[in-house]
């Protein structure tokens, strides 16, 4: 008889309404590692590099004195564009995975760059790929997770996304299959891909080897439904309250959990309400109630 999967509750400064490393709707840096850890969270990602201190040693006191640890890093790539983006996308991947590495985080989540700007909603180039981009987007990633495996001991895990060319349930599944398993898993964001109209169910159930970490999120359908009918940009889709607190949208995470529990491996479930901007004491007891509701789905 096998032992049950486990899986790691976590949360993210994205709880928080950060989304950028310095900006002054966000909370301070304290704050969000004083309220996660005071929610019940024992485990953190990074966020956007810069928000939390750089300085491994003094970042790993900050969390170690909380009871904090660190799950994964974040980068948002381009690699569509093809080989001639490799060395800036590197740049900006390599000081992330070497923090990441440094505060023993085993998993670095990839997000595919917005195809329109998520702040004025201006379309900043095809929401389509053509094959030779499609192309260019499997072959690269395929090499940033061979590299960011051999030189930080790190799996990347890549995250659809709303407005990014990973998407869908037709483009994730598109994506999946033209990618290598040894290098590439998913980072499975229930509620952006409910955002972008897939099944998170039955994703789990049908590409299980390929899911590798899981954010926890929900959307509200009224909302959604106001803005797939307008076009919203997803920037001014979050302000308007798309991204809503469980278990008070869809999916329903019972279901998730109870799928992801069944692959019998264990993973990391990282909460993640989008709320750019939002007041500061608006988090907090988000996450608590959010804690607390997990619990009472055996998470």
């Amino acid at each position: 008889m096998t032992a049950p999967s486990r899986i790691r509750i976590g949360s993210a400064p994205d709880s928080w309404g950060v989304w950028f490393p310095d900006d002054p709707r966000q909370v301070p840096w304290e704050c969000f590692l004083d309220e996660v850890a005071r929610a019940g969270y024992e485990w953190i990602e990074l966020g956007p590099y810069g928000y939390l201190p750089t300085d491994p040693v003094r970042l790993t006191e900050e969390t170690a004195r909380r009871g904090l640890k660190v799950s994964a890093g974040t980068v948002f790539t381009g690699l569509h564009h093809g080989p001639g983006v490799w060395e800036k996308t590197w740049a900006h991947v390599a000081d992330n995975a070497a923090l990441a590495q440094a505060m023993g985080a085993d998993h670095l989540v990839v997000i595919p760059s917005f195809w329109r700007d998520d702040k004025t909603g201006a379309v900043l180039e095809d929401s389509v790929l053509t094959p030779a981009q499609w192309r260019d987007l499997t072959t690269q990633t395929e090499r940033l997770g061979r590299e960011v495996r051999e030189r930080y001991g790190l799996r990347i895990v890549v995250h659809p996304h709303a407005d990014t060319h990973i998407d869908s349930e037709k483009n994730v599944t598109r994506f999946l299959d033209a990618t290598d398993p040894d290098l590439v898993q998913l980072c499975l964001d229930t509620g952006h891909y409910a955002y972008c109209g897939g099944d998170s169910v039955k994703l789990i159930k049908t590409y299980g080897e390929r899911i590798g970490y899981l954010h926890l999120k929900q959307v509200d359908p009224e909302i959604l439904a106001d803005v797939v009918a307008r076009g919203t940009p997803f920037g001014p889709a979050v302000a308007q309250g798309v991204m809503c607190e469980p278990p008070g949208g869809v999916p329903a995470l019972e279901p998730v959990l109870a799928a992801a529990r069944a692959l019998d491996v264990d993973l990391f479930a990282i909460v993640e309400q989008d709320m750019y901007p939002c007041p500061p004491d608006k988090p907090y007891p988000i996450a608590e109630r959010t804690r607390r509701f997990l619990r009472s789905c055996g998470a």
